[in-house]
Parts: C-alpha cells; structure tokens; sequence
C-alpha cells in the first residue's frame, strides 16, 4: 500500500484532532463528504504504532483511506479506486 503524507484539518468532538475534515494532497484541498467507516489499529505488537484510520468519500465522489498515526501526529493518504 502507498501511502502519500498529507495535511488534514480535524473535528474536534469528545477526543482530540477526532473526525478528518478537509485534507490536502498536491496542494489541492478535498472537502470530505461523508466517513464510510472508522477504525483503530491497537499497539498488539511493539512495532506497530497506534492508528487511526478513515475510510471516506470525498466531494468528488472518489473514496479515500486516511491513516493517522497517532504517537508521530502524521497523517497520510491512500486512494482508493474502486
């Protein structure tokens, strides 16, 4: 899977930066319509970081993958084609 860094503005509800708002990537700025699915990855093993991760639709009606991992505070893209 490639991932691409990117910038994410959040709401913020009961917890901390809790819902991804608008993200850029290449310097445009996609506006989330809709969170399909969340979830989270546990730290079950010492390399594996603490993950957040969003499974979305944006206004463009294309679906994206948002990673958060949440120890470094970066944020990343994966698009989804289908």
């Amino acid at each position: 899977m490639r991932l691409i860094p990117i910038q994410v503005e959040c709401y913020a509800g009961a917890k901390e930066d809790e819902t991804p708002r608008p993200f850029t990537w290449e310097e445009r700025t996609f506006e989330v319509g809709e969170v399909l699915d969340q979830w989270c990855q546990v730290k079950s093993k010492p390399e594996w970081p603490r993950v957040d991760y969003f499974n979305l639709r944006a206004a463009d009606e294309r679906k994206y993958l948002l990673k958060h991992e949440l120890e470094a505070d970066e944020r990343f893209l994966r698009r989804q084609w289908a």
